[in-house]
C-alpha cells in the first residue's frame, strides 16, 4: 500500500443486498431520522441522534454510538434524491473536533421481479491513518447494517393491525381523587411511569380539551418511549377521552383512542378504561399494551394508598 497522505483516496467499497419488498418501501427506509435511527449502524452500534432532510441539498447527519460509549458524528448533505431509484450523499466523520475521513455514498434501488436489489458504493478520502482499519471494515459494517435494514423494511411492508381492550378496576379512593391522579401532573407522576429504572426525559400535562400530555422516558434496557396525547373531553370526576401516539426509539408504533370512565361504587370508584388502537410499521404488540395498562393501574392503586398487587414488570412499550 502507498504511504499515507492526508486526503488520500481509497478503493471504493461496494456491497449489495436483495430485499423482498418493492423499491418504494426500501427507499422509504432512508427517508426520515426515525427510520435511520433504527438501522444505520453496524452490529453492536446504535444511532441515538440523527437529522434527515430528505431532498437534494438537505442535511444528512448521523451520530454513531460505539460499544465503548464514544460517539462519532457523520455530517453531510444529500446530493441526489431520485425516488425510488437512486440517492447519494456526501459527508465527513469526525470525533472530538478532528476530521477522520470524508465519504461519498451512492445508493441504487433496482427492481428484480417483486424484490429490490440495493447496491451501496462508498468513495473515501482518509485524513487520519488510524482510521484505515475502520474504513477497511466498512463492508462488514454495512453487511450487519443491511441486516437491520431488512428487519425495518419487513416492518414497513407489514399492514397495520387493529386491536382493542377494556379493563376495569375498583379503588377505595373517591372519583375526585382518581380523576386528579389522571389530570394533575404531580399526582400522575406517582404512577404513570415504566417501573424500576425508568427515567423521564420530557414530561408535561395540560389536561383540558385540546391540551396535550407528553411523557418521554428511558427504560433500564435503553429503550426510549414517547407517549404524546391530545385531550378531547374531560368531565370532572367522571370521564376522560384522549388520543395518543406511542413511539419507540423515535419510530411510531401505534395510534390509539382511550376512554377512561369513573363510577361511584361502595364508597370508592370503579374505573373502566377502553382503548382502540392501530399498530403500524410492523410492530407486533402481542398483548403488551393491555398488560402494560394493567401494570399502570396497579401503580395507580399504590399511589392512592392501596396495597400493591402482585404483577409483572411493564412491557418496554409503556406507558400507554
Amino acid at each position: 500500500m502507498a504511504a499515507f497522505n492526508p486526503g488520500m483516496k481509497l478503493e471504493p467499497m461496494m456491497i449489495s443486498s436483495l430485499f423482498v419488498a418493492p423499491r418504494e418501501t426500501v427507499f422509504r427506509a432512508w427517508s426520515s431520522a426515525a427510520n435511520i435511527r433504527q438501522w444505520f449502524s453496524p452490529l453492536d452500534c446504535s444511532v441515538p441522534e440523527a437529522e434527515v432532510d430528505f431532498r437534494a441539498g438537505g442535511v444528512f447527519a448521523v451520530c454513531m454510538l460505539l460499544p465503548d460509549g464514544s460517539k462519532n458524528w457523520s455530517r453531510g448533505q444529500f446530493i441526489e434524491v431520485t425516488p425510488p431509484a437512486r440517492l447519494s450523499f456526501g459527508g465527513q466523520v469526525d470525533a472530538n473536533g478532528k476530521l477522520l475521513f470524508k465519504v461519498l455514498t451512492t445508493v441504487t434501488f433496482a427492481a428484480e421481479g417483486t424484490a429490490t436489489r440495493l447496491t451501496v458504493r462508498q468513495d473515501y478520502e482518509l485524513f487520519d491513518e488510524a482510521m484505515l482499519g475502520a474504513v477497511g471494515g466498512a463492508t462488514e459494517g454495512w453487511r450487519t447494517a443491511l441486516d437491520k435494514l431488512e428487519n425495518l423494511v419487513a416492518r414497513l411492508a407489514t399492514p397495520a393491525v387493529h386491536d382493542s381492550f377494556t379493563l376495569e378496576r375498583v379503588f377505595a379512593a373517591s372519583p375526585a381523587r382518581v380523576y386528579k391522579a389522571f389530570t394533575d401532573i404531580e399526582a400522575k407522576n406517582k404512577w404513570f411511569a415504566g417501573g424500576e429504572g425508568y427515567q423521564y426525559r420530557e414530561r408535561s400535562v395540560d389536561a383540558r380539551p385540546g391540551g396535550r400530555e407528553v411523557s418521554e422516558g428511558l427504560f433500564a434496557n435503553g429503550t426510549v418511549s414517547r407517549f404524546d396525547a391530545i385531550y378531547f373531553e374531560l368531565v370532572p370526576d367522571t370521564r376522560l377521552v384522549y388520543a395518543y401516539e406511542m413511539h419507540l426509539n423515535g419510530a411510531r408504533i401505534s395510534v390509539s383512542l382511550a376512554t377512561v370512565q369513573l363510577f361511584p361504587e361502595a364508597g370508592g370508584t370503579r374505573l373502566k378504561i377502553t382503548e382502540q388502537g392501530v399498530f403500524v410499521n410492523g410492530y407486533e404488540d402481542k398483548g403488551s399494551r393491555e398488560q402494560g395498562t394493567e401494570f399502570l393501574l396497579g401503580q395507580l392503586g399504590t399511589s392512592l394508598g392501596e396495597p400493591p398487587a402482585v404483577r409483572s414488570p411493564a412491557p418496554h412499550s409503556e406507558p400507554g
